[in-house]
């Protein structure tokens, strides 16, 4: 690596010394000094970068020192020292008419590679000084760092098997297989080997990626949560509703997909023999910005969530979090290596085909707006969240109107003359029309997964409330079986 100092010459020099000591400079008289400025090095790195200069006194004046092959030892041996590795170039620039050298060091923002340490500790620059890190700044910064540091590769010696959900992990291992992600003889192998397979499972411990995936009570996760909201017009002064929701990634996606199909009307066009059920904003578009919100987003804040929030003409779906540096947005426009920030729950999610392709979400996208006529989605990021718009037309969005006097925090509407118990009951007979179904084409059109998930939240309460209808009734399990709306199922239609 050739730094920016490389080429740099004494007259450089002189003009550098001018400033003060700082938050990105350091002087020294000499490498005797060399344990004291490799810790200031450290804090150079943790921070946004810096050079130390040996052979000038603290108030700026130059006085060199000499080089032998020794001194180059000790300051490679020093530099050795630094951990995680990295690559630096240290200049050597002769002072004129002497035998002396100013020895420059220079040190680049390395964000990515945060927190270094020397000596096995880690340093902070405030200032003129040079401090010890404390050690919930160090902690946050090996989660930031991610890989094996990462905040879901953390083991939580209190999260036991027992807290998860396991219909959930053998419904993401059939959809793998289905899929043909997972190898067929992964259904008959026991939970501790699938959630082994799956990087979830360390020497009989598990991780916080297990419970993100699939934990059932999320009392230790508050940042497993999912905040909804309609808002009347284009800002957000008053409320229509406003929700919450906190489970795992699975069941928060269903949650976020039922909120859609809420406030967002279908329109419906005949395609053949068969008519093409559409929300305003493309079913497919959404889902795949909420299932990148959920897989890329920063956990390790506990009063973090994902946001949703819909006006008359846009949606916004917001989530912490930032993008790799080194990803301009430009870029993700278009196909790019995935850069997962949680790789162990973007495999899991690869795997159990809820996230369709690496480096392909964001295009997605764009493709299905663009199919439908709609703006690019908008995609922004200020460091801390990151945040992607949805514009559509004012005619398609549901106006749900509230209670008179009613809170608008709260998520009292009016009622319907015929109730749905659940919104996945509502979602379910949003879809059919006077049209019959199978299982699996009404599991297709909603975009579900989980046959079990399925009949237990959508189907079979339709059942028992009498708002659908099986074709043979007679025999429930009959090959041709379809579902069919009843009167009172339509009527909730026609509302």
């Amino acid at each position: 690596m050739v730094t920016k100092f490389a080429y740099m010459t004494y007259q450089d020099i002189e003009t550098l010394i001018t400033k003060k000591e700082g938050n990105s400079l350091e002087f020294k008289e000499s490498t005797g000094q060399l344990d004291r400025s490799m810790e200031t090095l450290c804090a150079f790195l943790n921070g946004e970068g810096g050079t130390i200069l040996y052979g000038v006194r603290d108030d700026g004046r130059i006085i060199g020192q000499t080089v032998s092959d020794s001194t180059k030892r000790s300051i490679a041996e020093a530099l050795n020292r630094i951990e995680p590795f990295v690559d630096l170039e240290i200049t050597y620039i002769t002072i004129p008419d002497t035998e002396k050298y100013v020895i420059v060091i220079f040190v680049e923002e390395q964000c990515f590679m945060r927190p270094f340490t020397y000596k096995g500790r880690a340093y902070l620059r405030i200032e003129s000084t040079t401090t010890v890190m404390p050690q919930e700044r160090y902690n946050h910064l090996l989660m930031e760092r991610g890989g094996k540091y990462g905040w879901e590769a953390m083991i939580n010696p209190d999260l036991k098997i027992a807290d998860l959900d396991e219909n959930a992990i053998l419904g993401a291992v059939r959809e793998g297989i289905r899929n043909g992600r997972l190898p067929e003889t992964t259904i008959r192998e026991d939970i501790p080997v699938i959630l082994k397979k799956f990087r979830l499972l360390n020497d009989g411990r598990l991780n916080n990626a297990a419970a993100v995936l699939f934990g059932k009570e999320l009392y230790d996760y508050p940042q497993c949560l999912l905040r909804m909201a309609r808002f009347k017009g284009t800002t957000k002064d008053e409320f229509i509703d406003n929700q919450r929701a906190e489970g795992n990634i699975y069941e928060l996606l269903d949650v976020a997909m039922a909120f859609f199909f809420k406030h967002l009307s279908l329109s419906g066009k005949i395609n053949g023999l068969y008519r093409e059920e559409e929300l305003s904003i493309p079913y497919k578009a959404l889902r795949e910005c909420c299932i990148n919100s959920f897989c890329h987003r920063s956990y390790h804040h506990p009063g973090s969530s994902v946001s949703i929030a819909i006006y008359d003409n846009r949606v916004e779906i917001r989530n912490t979090g930032t993008f790799p540096a080194d990803l301009p947005i430009e870029r993700l426009m278009e196909e790019h290596d995935s850069k997962p920030q949680n790789p162990i729950i973007a495999n899991v999610l690869y795997k159990s085909k809820i996230l369709e392709s690496w480096g392909r979400g964001i295009s997605t996208m764009v493709d299905e707006c663009k199919r439908v006529g709609l703006p690019t989605p908008e995609i922004n990021t200020d460091g801390n969240f990151v945040w992607v718009v949805f514009k559509y037309n004012r005619s398609s969005v549901v106006v749900t109107p509230q209670l008179p006097n009613s809170n608008p925090t709260s998520t009292q509407q009016v009622p319907n003359k015929y109730p749905t118990s659940t919104q996945q009951v509502h979602e379910l007979v949003s879809i059919m029309n006077d049209n019959e179904y199978s299982v699996k084409e009404i599991m297709s059109i909603l975009n579900l997964k989980d046959r079990v998930n399925f009949l237990r939240n959508y189907l079979t309460p339709a059942l028992d409330e009498g708002l659908v209808s099986m074709k043979f009734p007679e025999q429930p399990k009959h090959p041709k079986q379809k579902y069919l709306l009843t009167s009172k199922g339509k009527a909730i239609l026609s509302e």
